[in-house]
């Protein structure tokens, strides 16, 4: 499985941006109270077990305890905030999101 990092700081966002300038970069937005992200949260994290071979990163945002991140992040990509959220990056600009019951490990493949 590969390691999902939980981003809490603008540094550690700001890192994820420039990693995606060379391999793709996955990150999920969770609302730690809604069963509906916790559901999606389950497919982005069956996605993330199963390698690709592309190098990906996979990170996840705590919408209650990093706020002031997933702002930063809607504000950098222009991707206006949801939650449960899958963005996937690539040279720092969002390529592809979806949300909510848009959640899948099918979906997520199918990018």
């Amino acid at each position: 499985m590969a390691e999902i990092e939980r981003i809490a700081d603008l540094s550690a966002l700001d890192e994820l941006l420039e990693q995606s300038r060379e391999r793709p970069v996955w990150i999920f937005k969770h609302s730690l109270t809604c069963g509906t992200s916790a559901a999606a949260w389950a497919e982005f994290q069956r996605f993330a077990a199963d390698p690709s071979g592309d190098g990906a990163v996979f990170a996840l945002i705590e919408v209650q305890t990093a706020r002031a991140v997933s702002t930063a992040l809607a504000q950098r990509t222009g991707v206006l905030h949801q939650s449960p959220q899958v963005l996937l990056l690539r040279d720092a600009r969002a390529a592809w999101h979806a949300s909510h019951y848009q959640i899948s490990v099918r979906a997520l493949k199918g990018v």
